[in-house]
């Protein structure tokens, strides 16, 4: 089994035992979670935080089950164009067999992604906890310097290890800017949580059905029901693989299933 495959095995599992969704895979880069909490969306769910867990700071995505009823209706809709989701079967807005999105639900996953990453640097970038490291490694490097006489050494890590502790904050408050900009230009909110901590959160909904923006496509781009066209991904109810209207329906000879416009990027 791919990797794909059983990222999307165990958050189906979830999806389906679960009123929360907790995504941990260490090695998994920030766009496949983006890509597997956009599938999470289409079944009743959104992105809610994420935490940095341990030693080496393991990212855990959180998502929750939204009782809006647009978010139900979603994912009954979803659930009857897509009733046996898994790993080689069709999921939404992914092309079969990967995390890879299709184009139309691409601009929904970079977005997410640009979420859950925000919210990572956030919780990484712990100004006061950093300073006192790098503050107080400094004044320990110096002391031991003047303590042992041993300043080739230990004068210069009394210097860098500030300046690295402090040149990381910077960096880390570069690249939130730079997403921030994002996260404002697709419609999202500043807003503070408990802690005082600078999120975004994406507009509400729309009623499904209606024309809808807060994702950053138009018209319903979770999917609709059966028997209508499934233009949120580009996948009417007669071609659930993604393949492009006017194109073969099947897999060529020697041709990979599901993947109309190349081979799936990533996995």
């Amino acid at each position: 089994m791919s990797i794909a495959a059983r990222h999307i095995t165990a958050l189906m599992r979830q999806i389906a035992t679960r009123d929360a969704v907790e995504l941990v895979h260490p090695f998994a880069e920030v766009q496949t979670f983006g890509a597997l909490a956009y599938i999470a969306e289409c079944y009743g769910f959104r992105y809610q935080s994420v935490r940095l867990v341990g030693k080496h700071r393991i990212l855990h995505v959180h998502l929750v089950r939204d009782p809006d009823p647009a978010a139900r209706q979603r994912a009954a809709a979803n659930a009857a164009s897509f009733p046996d989701p898994g790993p080689d079967r069709p999921v939404p807005g992914m092309y079969l067999g990967s995390l890879t999105p299709v184009p139309e639900a691409q601009a929904d996953v970079d977005l997410i992604t640009a979420l859950i990453r925000y919210d990572a640097f956030a919780a990484a970038a712990n100004r006061r906890q950093l300073q006192l490291i790098g503050w107080g490694s400094g004044a320990l490097f110096l002391l031991m310097a003047l303590l042992t006489g041993v300043y080739a050494v230990l004068l210069p890590l009394a210097v860098l290890m500030p300046a690295f502790m402090l040149g990381s904050l910077r960096v880390n408050t570069m690249r939130r800017a730079k997403l921030a900009r994002q996260l404002t230009a697709a419609g999202c909110t500043p807003v503070r949580d408990g802690a005082g901590v600078e999120r975004y959160v994406r507009p509400t909904p729309q009623p499904y059905g209606t024309p809808h923006t807060a994702y950053g496509t138009p018209d319903t781009p979770y999917g609709t029901p059966n028997g209508s066209p499934h233009t949120a991904y580009g996948i009417p109810p007669e071609n659930p693989y993604g393949t492009p209207s006017g194109a073969p329906q099947g897999p060529e000879q020697g041709q990979t299933q599901g993947t109309p416009y190349g081979s799936p990027q990533g996995f």
